[in-house]
C-alpha cells in the first residue's frame, strides 16, 4: 500500500488508511428495472456503512447490473463497491465496463470468480473465465497504476483509479491453501479483503495466524464476512450445503432455542409463526454482533463486511449494537 496519496480517494480507502475499523454492507439489486428497489436499500444503510457491495447477477441470477445500480446508489449519497465477476465477460468487456464505471463516479471494485451458471436462473448460458480472479486484481490494479489495458497499451487520458478488493474464503478446501490463495490476490494488487462469512471464530483464529506469518496483513485490509441468520433451517441448509461454511452447534443450538417457546405446538397460528421469526431473527442479529465483538480483537483485521441477504433492514441494528456508530466522516483527500 502506498505511503503517500491514496490510490482512489474512496471514503473505504480513507476510512481504513486511517486505521478506523470498516464496516461495508452489501445491496441486492432487484430481478428488475425499478430503480426505487435501489432507493428503498440505499436509504437503509446510509450512514451505517462506509460502502456498500452492489451484487454482480448474483448465485447467477439475472439482476439489474452492477454498474447501473451503483449509478444510483452514487446518486443517493451512499459510496458503492461494484461487483466484477469473471464469469459474465471477456477481458474486453470487463475493461470497457470499468471505466464507464469510473466516469459515473465509482472508486471501489471487488474482483470475483463468480457463482457458476448452474446455480442460476439460466442454467445453459455459456460461461466466460477469459481470465481469473486474480488476474482480474492485476489488470485493475494495471489499469490505475500502470495506465494500460490488459494489452499493454497505454490509456488515451485518465485511467481509472479504483480501490480494488478481492474475496478469500478462509475454509474452503484445501485449508492449507488458503492463506497462499489469498497471498497470490495480495501480490496482484488487492488493497481489500472481504471474507466468506464468519461464525466459527477459533477457526477463523486459527486461518488468521497462518496470514500474519506471512505478513499478509500488514499488506493489505482485511474485512472479516458476517451475517445475521434468520432461522435455524437457514443455518442448516449453510452448514451442510455451502462449501467451506462452518458454523458452531452451540450457534446452532442458540437458533434452535430462541423458537423454544413455539416448539411441540402441532400447529401454529400466523400470529405464533410471525412471532418465532421474530425470535429467530432477534436472536441472529444477537450473535452477530458478538462475532463482531470477537472479530474486533483478531489481529489483522480491519473491518467487517455484513451480508444481510435481502435483509437490509438488520444492518443498521447490528452496528449499532456492536458500537460502530456513528461511522468516521473523514474528508476527501486535496
Amino acid at each position: 500500500m502506498r505511503e503517500n496519496g491514496y490510490l482512489s480517494g474512496s471514503n473505504l480507502e480513507r476510512v481504513l488508511r486511517a486505521g478506523r475499523f470498516a464496516v461495508t454492507g452489501e445491496l441486492g439489486p432487484p430481478q428488475s428495472a425499478d430503480g426505487s428497489v435501489i432507493r428503498e436499500k440505499a436509504a437503509l444503510l446510509q450512514g451505517a456503512c462506509d460502502a456498500v457491495n452492489i451484487t454482480d447477477n448474483q448465485t447467477a441470477i439475472v439482476r439489474m447490473s452492477s454498474i447501473g445500480a451503483g449509478t444510483i446508489v452514487v446518486q443517493e449519497g451512499l459510496e458503492p463497491v461494484i461487483q466484477m465477476t469473471c464469469r459474465d465477460r471477456n477481458r474486453l468487456a470487463i475493461q470497457s465496463d470499468l471505466l464507464g464505471a469510473y466516469a459515473l463516479g465509482m472508486r471501489n471494485v471487488l474482483a470475483l470468480s463468480g457463482d457458476h451458471q448452474t446455480f442460476g436462473n439460466h442454467p445453459a448460458a455459456k460461461n466466460v473465465h477469459d481470465i481469473d480472479s486474480v488476474q482480474l486484481v492485476q489488470v485493475i490494479a494495471d489499469m490505475r497504476d500502470k495506465g494500460v489495458f490488459q494489452c499493454g497499451e497505454a490509456f488515451k487520458g485518465q485511467e481509472p483509479r479504483f480501490f480494488v478488493g478481492a474475496a478469500a474464503a478462509p475454509f474452503a478446501h484445501p485449508l492449507d491453501f488458503r492463506p497462499y490463495r489469498l497471498a497470490k490476490k495480495v501480490n496482484a494488487g488487492a488493497n481489500f479483503i472481504q471474507t466468506q462469512l464468519i461464525y466459527d471464530i477459533e477457526a477463523f483464529k486459527g486461518y488468521m495466524e497462518k496470514v500474519r506469518k506471512l505478513g499478509l496483513h500488514e499488506k493489505v485490509y482485511i474485512l472479516a464476512g458476517v451475517g445475521p441468520l434468520k432461522s435455524p433451517a437457514m443455518a442448516r441448509y449453510m452448514r451442510d450445503n455451502v462449501p467451506g461454511m462452518l458454523i458452531p452447534d452451540a450457534i446452532m443450538e442458540r437458533m434452535s432455542a430462541a423458537g423454544a417457546p413455539w416448539a411441540g405446538k402441532e400447529e401454529l397460528s400466523k400470529e405464533d409463526k410471525k412471532a418465532r421469526s421474530q425470535a429467530w431473527r432477534e436472536e441472529g442479529i444477537k450473535i452477530t454482533i458478538e462475532l463482531i465483538q470477537q472479530l474486533r480483537a483478531i489481529e489483522g483485521v480491519a473491518g467487517v463486511h455484513i451480508m444481510a441477504i435481502e435483509w437490509e433492514e438488520a444492518v443498521r441494528p447490528i452496528v449499532e449494537g456492536a458500537g460502530l456508530l456513528p461511522r468516521p466522516v473523514l474528508e476527501p483527500a486535496a
